[in-house]
């Protein structure tokens, strides 16, 4: 099949690529007006339409590919793109001006290759088959997730970026991970010899073994596993399967074959505008060489595509001039950054270096000759200095008198740089290449609203990285205009969290009818101000949630006590303080797990999480629960989770104190409480800090003369070491200031906002926060610790409570006028357990009889 045909007098442009910087491409060009003048045809190679390489790995964590597709199905439908899923193109033909696929030609007027990279495999004698996994593909990640199958061990080969992501890929599997790297430090392009000791140090202790400076010669048959990979040196190491991950090469097979002048170490070469050997073809992203550098980060590539797509339909472009090959990014639960000159490669560059090898941290700042300016840096465990560090380099800022106050800890945490230091061309968003002049255009085009401005601009909807430095510059903008920041909790109150909360406590305010007709607007209130006062009301008055005035504030998880999955059953949590359990609760858990068929988990807060409860299933399984000795984890709520541990100097011969016994302790004083956002504690029996007290929003940390106290740390989007806050505290001290922290925390924090970035909010810093809750320099300690006692002193477990009335468990029925469970919902087995049916798989499932 041929096809030479235009439509009208419009060109033919085919774009050969549909990963993220080829959809890029299409989307710039519909957004640009092109298919007014182009027939648009685009081929990928894969199945699947375009999706979010950037987050590939959670697709081991449950996001099918449909939720990684960077678009709906319709978007090319509706705009007329021609899009040719799984035809791979085979050649062109130049002379001719046509793509060859196995369907036959396509010609073309304008041709753009946005063909991506491919994995290196290392030239390794038997490295082939099975043994030949790469990590690049959704494809790619099912062949993995196959061969994970039965398998214990896995080894990464190639200790990089994609490298490390391919080895927290292999745990997620459940898999003894191994990372096999030929350099003699992790990350060799981005670290230097003392991050890439920190960085190793850190991630084997997550349990990943790190081989460096190893040349695998061959792989052969294994004795106690699969396969063996024999090293230079006669040393060995034994795996179920092979991930090569050993850097990318650029895709640029179609460019060879069809005599396109190639870059020096492989890519197709390209001018600053883009433009290939042949003037009627164009290469975009990974698989271009310009000045005979390819760049493998997105940011690039999005922005060559959306030039080109100025370029293309007339109108006002940049030409390439390089990229910012900076990165910030979190491997393995470990933050890792790397800006600019990051090896002090320029000539008379200086540096200044921070080791904490206590933490397994380090950061480097490399500035220039004269000290003046920021050339580039390095940090791995704490990437709160990044957005600052950067801004400095890329816009030349001129440094302070002592630079290295910008890398070394301060009580007040990472240094920021204030929003009206940024030039109008500091580049706030780097995927979208939006500026801060650009965000001060749509301001003084009258935009007011974040949102609008996500919108208008798309900053921040990329990877999401600076969505904190766009909503501060926005909002310092607004304020320079003389615009009020509308700080309004919702239409209903115009009150900031902060204000509800002391309008509740200084009248007694006990229901959210009588708020909203005291200090509100309207008569029914919202999604946003509803579950937000009926916190406010638990946190400081402590009554049943299920009580008929409070049950109807509650979000879907709060109302039913329990977190809906996705397929609309429920999980089922019971509370586990410090992780203690006795033989018989566990026996208990396995017989609720049995009984009703629930998917069983341990989760990483040391609990036992059960899946797959239908909603009128719920009260019976928490009635056995109950009175088997459990109270409700509260799982479902904005309050205390989990109090980790490890097991301390009971059993422990590094422990020196009884960590199980204080996070018992702290567990049974603090559940219960409602709080802006989740609450999530750990307790380290010694300075080893097994129980990863300093990610945690309170961390405690067993010293010879008492505890450690560590505040504001949280893992999740935004991850944030905790900060030391107190040394050497006694039982009671230590208790003390929690109270008061988490009450002054409950207190003055917004809505949904994480101890972390309420400590980030705080002027004056930690130093602040010391002065409050140690000093009691606002006289509130007092007021602090009684409002706590009266939470404690009021804790009921709810589940306890809605057993015991028999109105309440009304509401615990999929069908108002039927008991039965939903019909819709459907389980299969794996790994011998239930799990929820897929679509593909519902034809597979006998149709129960129709509820009437």
């Amino acid at each position: 099949m041929s096809s030479n045909t235009r439509s009208g007098n419009k060109e033919t442009l085919v774009i050969i690529g549909n990963g993220m910087v080829g959809h890029h491409c299409v989307e710039q060009l519909i957004e640009r007006g092109a298919l007014t003048q182009y027939e648009l045809h685009v081929y990928g190679e894969e199945h699947q339409r375009a999706y979010d390489r950037v987050h590939l790995s959670e697709y081991f964590g449950g996001r099918d590919a449909e939720s990684l597709a960077l678009c709906d199905a319709e978007l090319y439908a509706t705009h007329g793109v021609q899009l040719h899923l799984g035809v791979q193109v085979l050649d062109i033909d130049r002379s001719r001006k046509e793509v060859i696929t196995r369907n036959g030609r396509q010609a073309y007027d304008q041709l753009i290759l946005a063909t991506g990279s491919y994995p290196f495999v290392p030239p390794i004698t038997g490295a082939e088959g099975d043994s030949r996994l790469v990590y690049r593909t959704l494809e790619d990640l099912d062949g993995i997730q196959a061969a994970a199958s039965g398998a214990r061990r896995g080894v990464v080969v190639g200790g990089g970026l994609l490298g490390l992501e391919a080895a927290n890929a292999l745990k997620s599997l459940g898999l003894e991970a191994h990372v096999v790297e030929f350099a003699p430090r992790l990350m060799p392009v981005q670290l230097d010899d003392e991050g890439g000791a920190a960085l190793r140090a850190r991630i084997e202790s997550l349990g990943v073994g790190v081989h460096l400076g190893c040349a695998t010669e061959e792989i052969i048959a294994g004795e106690e596993y699969r396969y063996r990979m024999n090293f230079k040196g006669g040393e060995f190491l034994e795996t179920d399967l092979i991930v090569f991950s050993a850097g990318i090469r650029p895709q640029d097979a179609l460019g060879r074959s069809a005599d396109l002048e190639l870059g020096p170490r492989g890519g197709i070469a390209i001018d600053d505008d883009y433009r290939t050997s042949d003037p009627a073809i164009f290469a975009i992203g990974e698989c271009a060489a310009w000045n005979g550098m390819c760049f493998g980060l997105v940011a690039p590539g999005y922005s060559m595509a959306r030039n080109l797509a100025l370029q293309l339909t007339g109108q006002p472009h940049e030409s390439f001039a390089g990229a910012d090959m900076s990165t910030k990014l979190k491997l393995l639960g470990v933050d890792v950054g790397s800006i600019g000159d990051a090896h002090a490669a320029t000539e008379g560059a200086k540096s200044y270096r921070f080791i904490d090898e206590t933490n397994s941290s380090y950061s480097r700042l490399v500035v220039s000759a004269d000290g003046k300016k920021v050339l580039g840096a390095v940090l791995v465990g704490d990437n709160s200095y990044y957005d600052t560090l950067l801004q400095y380099c890329q816009n030349r800022i001129d440094l302070p008198a002592d630079p290295s106050g910008l890398i070394l800890p301060t009580s007040n945490g990472a240094p920021t740089l204030g929003a009206d230091a940024l030039p109008d061309t500091a580049t706030i968003c780097s995927c979208h290449n939006v500026s801060k002049g650009a965000i001060c255009c749509s301001v003084d085009a009258g935009c007011t609203d974040l949102g609008e401005l996500k919108n208008t601009t798309r900053a921040a909807t990329g990877c999401g990285g600076c969505t904190a430095l766009l909503k501060q510059v926005f909002e310092h903008e607004l304020s320079a205009r003389g615009v009020e920041v509308d700080k309004s909790l919702c239409e209903h109150f115009a009150h900031t969290r902060q204000e509800l909360y002391a309008i509740v406590r200084v009248e007694g305010i006990t229901s959210f009818e009588a708020l909203l007709s005291s200090h509100g607007r309207g008569h029914t209130g919202c999604d946003i101000c509803k579950p937000a006062v009926g916190s406010i009301l638990a946190s400081c008055w402590n009554a049943p949630i299920t009580d008929p005035l409070l049950v109807p504030l509650q979000d879907t998880n709060d109302t039913f006590m329990a977190n809906m999955q996705k397929n609309g059953t429920y999980s089922v949590v019971p509370r586990i303080a410090g992780g203690e359990i006795t033989p018989d609760k566990l026996i208990a858990i396995g017989a609720v797990a049995k009984k009703y068929d629930l998917y069983t988990k341990i989760t990483g807060g040391q609990r036992i999480d059960l899946f797959g409860a239908q909603l009128h299933e719920l009260p019976d399984i928490w009635a056995e629960l109950i009175d088997a000795g459990f109270e409700t984890g509260h799982a479902y709520g904005k309050s205390l989770r989990t109090v980790k541990s490890c097991v301390g100097s009971t059993w422990c011969r590094y422990g020196v104190q009884d960590s199980v016994g204080m996070a018992i302790r702290l567990e049974d004083r603090y559940k219960g409480l409602r709080s802006p956002h989740k609450i999530k504690f750990g307790v380290s029996g010694c300075t080893r800090e097994c129980a990863e007290a300093q990610s945690k929003d309170i961390g405690v940390i067993a010293t010879e003369n008492g505890w450690n106290l560590y505040v504001s740390g949280n893992g999740g989007m935004r991850p944030r070491h905790a900060e030391l806050f107190a040394t050497d505290l006694d039982d009671a001290t230590l208790i003390r200031y929690i109270d008061r922290y988490l009450m002054f925390y409950v207190r003055t924090a917004d809505r949904l906002q994480r101890t972390s970035v309420w400590r980030e909010s705080l002027e004056g810093g930690l130093d602040y926060l010391k002065e409050v809750i140690i000093d009691d320099s606002l006289g509130l300690a007092a007021e602090l610790e009684a409002q706590m006692q009266l939470v404690v002193d009021r804790y009921e477990c709810e589940w306890a409570n809605a057993l015991k009335d028999p109105e309440k468990l009304k509401r615990f029925r999929t069908f108002v006028n039927d008991e039965r469970g939903d019909p819709d919902i459907h389980f299969v087995k794996e790994r011998g357990q239930i799990r929820p049916a897929r679509a593909s798989e519902l034809h597979l499932i006998p149709v129960t009889e129709e509820i009437l």
